[in-house]
């Protein structure tokens, strides 16, 4: 059974007298495990599937089931209960609180489980997860006292605090230089091979999508491509890039 399936998905707008057809009939399926990456040019829709994707967005026609249950048209309160258990998301901007503090960040999706959670519950499984991204030494400083990418692995954690089995990201490496997106792309692949989460990506970057188990190509709302791949070159050269860092602490 797949954990995402995409039965001829459609989305248009109106934008005064005229109608935008952002996604003209996608259909397609994601395996539980898989690393899906999606390309494409500005405006050719992979963003508008994306938010379909995560629940934030309804499509205009068609079907989308996750996990087997169609949530194209679950109410609100349904579908964000849907976002806290089953999603978890990572932003090119990070989109951390900056008056809070890394642990609290990481906290804020915990916040909404139903029945409520416990404080100290709380900040156990919080705690976990930054240590999983090796930042527990960062638990409690500010976004503005943290690198770009450190700040990009405590969005990963807070993704993973309610263990997701779905991870979308959309463009996680777009504010981050070279070795440090290396070093997220090495993180989200670990995540799919150690823990079995399925990965969605949006990247325009080819040497980004390459990371993927699978490359779709999305232009004028359409798929127009659609084609396995196979990452071990790109993991060779994480691991040429990791190499100098390991040998430094002796791994």
């Amino acid at each position: 059974m797949p954990v995402i399936s995409l039965q001829n998905l459609k989305k248009s707008y109106k934008l005064g007298d005229n109608t935008v057809h952002a996604l003209r009939g996608a259909s397609l399926d994601i395996e539980a495990g898989e690393f899906v990456t999606i390309t494409g040019p500005s405006g050719s829709g992979k963003s508008t599937l994306m938010h379909i994707l995560g629940c934030l967005d309804r499509p205009t026609d068609g079907k989308y089931l996750l996990n087997d249950r169609d949530v194209s048209n679950l109410s609100r309160d349904e579908l964000a209960a849907i976002r806290n258990k089953q999603i978890g998301f990572v932003f090119q901007g990070f989109n951390l609180l900056p008056r809070t503090t890394a642990v609290e960040n990481v906290e804020v999706p915990l916040l909404y489980s139903r029945p409520a959670m416990p404080a100290i519950e709380r900040r156990k499984l919080a705690l976990a997860a930054l240590k999983s991204m090796g930042l527990e030494e960062r638990a409690h400083h500010h976004p503005s006292q943290l690198s770009g990418g450190q700040q990009q692995r405590v969005a990963i954690a807070r993704a993973l605090v309610n263990q997701p089995s779905l991870i979308l990201a959309d463009e996680p490496t777009g504010n981050l230089d070279t070795k440090t997106s290396i070093e997220v792309m090495r993180i989200l692949q670990e995540l799919r091979e150690r823990r079995a989460i399925t990965i969605v990506l949006i990247t325009h970057e080819p040497d980004i999508a390459a990371y993927g188990t699978r490359i779709i190509s999305v232009r004028d709302g359409a798929i127009v491509s659609d084609k396995p791949n196979d990452p071990t070159p790109a993991l060779e050269h994480v691991a040429e890039v990791e190499a100098p860092r390991m040998a430094a602490n002796g791994i």
